[in-house]
C-alpha cells in the first residue's frame, strides 16, 4: 500500500500543479475579453482568432481542472443524501463511483479523442471562421483533460481504499494543500 500511496502523492502533486497553472488560464482569458472588447468598441474592429483564444483559454481551464477540483473534493456532490451517511458508507460510496462509473468514463474519453486529435493535426484543421485557429490544439485539450481526471480519480480510489484500511485520515475532509501533503507522508513513515 505504500507503493500505492506514492503513486497517489505523485498524481496529487501532477494535477495540483496543472490546477495552479490553469489559473493562469482564467487570467489571461479575463485579459484577452478585455482587450478584444476594448478593441471593438474603441476602434471598430475584431477579430476571429482573439475570439476563439478567449474559448480555446476557458476549455483549458475547464479541461485541464477536472483533475484538480476533485483532488481538492470540490467536486458536485448530492450531500441531501451522503450526509446522513456514515464516513465508512460515504467512502464505499466514492469506491464504488470511482471505480464503476468515473474512471472507465474518463478512460474511455481519453481513449476515443485521440483519433479526433490525430485527425485534425493530419488535416491541418483551421476554424470555420476567416481568420481562425487551428483545431488540434484545443482538441489536445480533451484527451490530456480527461486522462488528468482518470489519474486523480485512481489517487482517490488509492486514498478511500487507504482511509478504510485506517491507514489515513478522512481524505474527503476539505484541508489545506500542505496538511494533505503531511497526511501521505505519514502514511508512508516519513517524517513531517
Amino acid at each position: 500500500m505504500k507503493a500505492l500511496l506514492g503513486l497517489s502523492r505523485a498524481i496529487d502533486w501532477l494535477n495540483g500543479h496543472v490546477g495552479r497553472l490553469a489559473y493562469w488560464c482564467v487570467l489571461i482569458a479575463v485579459l484577452v475579453s478585455a482587450g478584444n472588447a476594448m478593441v471593438r468598441y474603441v476602434f471598430d474592429t475584431s477579430s476571429n482568432a482573439w475570439l476563439e483564444i478567449q474559448w480555446y483559454l476557458f476549455s483549458a481551464v475547464f479541461l485541464l481542472c477536472a483533475g484538480y477540483t476533485l483532488l481538492r473534493n470540490e467536486h458536485v456532490r448530492i450531500d441531501v443524501i451522503a450526509g446522513r451517511l456514515s464516513k465508512r458508507t460515504q467512502t464505499w460510496i466514492d469506491i464504488i463511483g470511482s471505480a464503476l462509473f468515473l474512471l472507465p468514463m474518463a478512460v474511455i474519453i481519453a481513449w476515443l479523442s485521440w483519433p479526433l486529435v490525430s485527425d485534425s493535426y493530419l488535416r491541418h484543421e483551421m476554424s470555420g471562421d476567416a481568420g481562425g485557429l487551428l483545431r488540434w490544439p484545443v482538441k489536445l485539450l480533451i484527451p490530456i483533460g480527461f486522462t488528468l481526471l482518470a489519474l486523480q480519480g485512481l489517487s482517490e480510489l488509492i486514498k478511500r481504499v487507504a482511509f478504510l484500511m485506517g491507514l489515513i485520515p478522512d481524505p474527503a475532509e476539505k484541508r489545506p494543500a500542505h496538511a494533505a501533503a503531511a497526511v501521505s507522508n505519514r502514511a508512508d513513515g516519513a517524517p513531517t
